[in-house]
């Protein structure tokens, strides 16, 4: 599996985050709401919601088709989820990078803020692909490249680490399931905005969704309490005149099927 260090990271991120998840959701609350329109109608399809977290919209997906099964690299959000969702929802442990499943056999994918955790691209397309059955279809939202440019910012003006991930563009992501015999028939670019009360406050929200994860990161752990303080200070430019804090969010909604 690629990158299997980074991977085991990753989950191990979103394990610790289970309890904190729910109150932290508000974007991915909002994105997966809104990407449920791009959802085919067709309710005897086998759909699965990649990436599922707490199973907060793989329960909604339940109400509309016949088949749904929650699949996230979370061994602790898949058992949030057994405990707290409709017991009805078949969840699997697996990797986007590395599907459990046979190919040809699915016929949708939802999957709301995961695509941006899924390095290499390629690797992913061709998992989708695999599993897809011709015809079948993948709806998506993910965060891209311009996504906490107040953070990002304000940390440059400390130092040259890397405390944001680095977000693909939507031509990259277009371009990807383009090239991987998928092709993107839907897909809009927005811009959300988010008010925090202090930049602690953003890096708590950050913490609480299990994102606080930055493989290339040089320095490891915290940064010291001269770093923070310079970074806030530097964050100030951003404030709106309410005093409130903004964080944006560029979020990619995108519906890709896989040619017949």
């Amino acid at each position: 599996m690629p990158n299997t260090q980074n991977r085991i990271k990753i989950a191990k991120s979103f394990d610790s985050a289970t309890q904190s998840y729910d109150i932290s959701a508000r974007l991915q609350r909002f994105s997966g709401k809104h990407l449920l329109p791009y959802l085919p109608e067709d309710n005897g399809l086998v759909v699965i919601d990649l990436g599922c977290g707490t199973g907060f919209f793989t329960e909604l997906l339940v109400s509309n088709y016949q088949r749904v099964i929650g699949v996230d690299i979370s061994a602790n959000m898949l058992s949030y989820t057994q405990r707290h969702r409709d017991n009805t929802i078949r969840l699997v442990a697996g990797d986007a990078l590395k599907l459990p499943f046979q190919d040809n056999s699915i016929d949708c994918i939802y999957s709301n803020l995961v695509i941006q955790w899924c390095k290499p691209i390629s690797a992913l397309v061709s998992e989708i692909h695999r599993v897809l059955k011709p015809g079948g279809s993948m709806v998506f939202t993910t965060l891209v490249d311009g996504t906490l440019h107040e953070l990002r910012s304000s940390w440059k003006q400390v130092d040259d680490d890397k405390h944001v991930i680095d977000f693909y563009t939507p031509e990259q992501i277009t371009l990807a399931f383009n090239q991987g015999s998928l092709d993107v028939v839907e897909h809009e670019l927005r811009d959300v905005v988010l008010e925090y009360e202090n930049v602690f406050h953003l890096a708590k929200e950050l913490k609480g969704l299990g994102a606080n994860h930055v493989p290339d990161k040089k320095n490891k752990g915290l940064a010291g309490k001269e770093k923070w303080m310079l970074m806030m200070k530097s964050y100030d430019d951003f404030v709106e005149p309410s005093g409130i804090y903004p964080a944006t969010y560029k979020v990619y909604f995108a519906k890709a099927t896989k040619r017949i």
